[in-house]
């Protein structure tokens, strides 16, 4: 049964583009009935999509502005890359997860707006790929992502839980790891579905070219997506959001006919302004900013830049020399220009 689970459709990481259903003004309800039914919620929101997201003020980008400010790139990769709405990714370079996580949804608290986050720490995380390290042990991963969920609290927030850690599955060695890193995911979904109530969490999954749909339906529904909001989709990647609605559509399909119930999602449009190149996901050349995060509908809760724009996915195409996770202002002016 593992073993027909963890089949691999395709290889690849995971994007957008600007043709989002729904507007920034669009309201969100104050947890229906059944949105609390589907999300494991009962708590009322305080806040409403008119609110906006927060824009985190000590992104890569942003701090790069701020230190140079008398290069000729910083005005524009301010006004159209740093001043936007996007997500800070957690992991394992948070010395204080529980202290850090708190703070940054305090500050979007206080703003009045919701907080994108991202937690990215499972074990074996990215398979031993540029983006490698994580939880150095399934306990030492409980124990992070339950301060995480905690740390949110009483407190609104969006959460994307562990991007490419279901799409990669098969990297793992044997059908035992497979098990403990659902398992753990499905932990992670309990304890933001318990301590952070407003909380809305994704589980990640993939993107419209990596896994056949109803294979991430069924790794979606081993991981407890029931107890969450539902799913992201192109965290990373660049495929246009007409491509991502598709897959997300079609992973639902599988999850109503194999297991009664369907679930919302979030599109990364970060950087699929020009769609996906070949199926390249490494810093590739000619791709584009997408469109800003803005609360969607239907079936399409929003579309939000996950990934932060302008930050490398590892020493590779464009940014042969540019770790993982670093800020270059070159791949900044290359997504703010199309080229």
């Amino acid at each position: 049964m593992v073993a027909t689970l963890f089949t691999m459709f395709g290889v690849g990481c995971s994007g957008t583009d600007a043709d989002v259903a729904g507007s920034e003004n669009d309201e969100i309800t104050r947890d229906s009935a059944d949105d609390q039914a589907e999300d494991g919620s009962n708590a009322e929101l305080e806040l409403s999509a008119a609110d906006g997201f927060y824009v985190d003020p000590n992104s890569n980008a942003a701090n790069w502005v701020k230190s140079h400010g008398g290069d000729s790139r910083a005005a524009t990769i301010k006004s159209k890359l740093s001043s936007k709405a996007g997500a800070r990714w957690f992991g394992n370079w948070n010395n204080d997860i529980a202290k850090d996580v708190s703070n940054y949804v305090g500050a979007a608290a206080t703003a009045k707006k919701w907080p994108i986050l991202v937690a990215y720490n499972i074990p074996g995380r990215d398979c031993g790929g540029a983006s490698s390290g994580g939880a150095g042990s399934p306990a030492g991963f409980r124990t992070w992502i339950s301060k995480f969920a905690g740390a949110i609290g009483n407190r609104e927030a969006i959460v994307v839980i562990e991007p490419d850690a279901l799409a990669q599955i098969d990297c793992l060695p044997n059908d035992g790891e497979r098990k403990t890193r659902l398992d753990l995911i499905k932990y992670a979904t309990e304890q933001f579905r318990d301590k952070a109530p407003k909380a809305r969490a994704y589980v990640d999954g993939g993107n419209a070219k990596w896994i056949a749909p109803a294979t991430m339906a069924e790794r979606l529904n081993s991981a407890g997506l029931r107890n969450v909001r539902g799913f992201a989709i192109n965290v990373s990647n660049f495929y246009k959001t007409s491509e991502s609605t598709t897959y997300g559509n079609d992973v639902n399909s599988a999850l109503s006919g194999n297991f009664g119930y369907t679930k919302k999602f979030v599109i990364d449009t970060s950087r699929n302004g020009n769609g996906s190149k070949d199926n390249e996901w490494c810093n590739p050349a000619g791709r584009k900013l997408g469109a800003v995060s803005k609360f969607g509908s239907g079936n399409t809760d929003a579309v939000l830049w996950i990934k932060v724009p302008g930050d490398s996915d590892g020493p590779c195409g464009t940014a042969p020399n540019t770790p993982a996770g670093t800020f270059s202002p070159d791949l900044a002016t290359r997504l703010i220009n199309g080229t």
